[in-house]
């Protein structure tokens, strides 16, 4: 929402940048095609989605982040 905000508000899309921490590969492809001229940066990628969305956090896993503390 925030991206369409910015658009709205007359911002180019090629000046946005979006950061995030993580993001699935299927996330970023579906926000790409919605933004094509957006820069993207992102500090790691998980492997996927699970059957619910959400990311699989193998990030916690690389992070040595114990799931059971979630």
């Amino acid at each position: 929402m925030a991206v369409e905000v910015l658009i709205k508000e007359g911002v180019p899309e090629d000046k946005i940048l979006f950061l995030n921490l993580i993001a699935s590969p299927q996330g970023i492809e579906n926000f790409a095609k919605r933004y094509p001229k957006l820069r993207i940066i992102t500090a790691f990628i998980d492997e996927g989605l699970d059957d619910h969305k959400y990311v699989l956090l193998h990030m916690l896993r690389f992070c040595n982040i114990p799931l059971t503390s979630y």
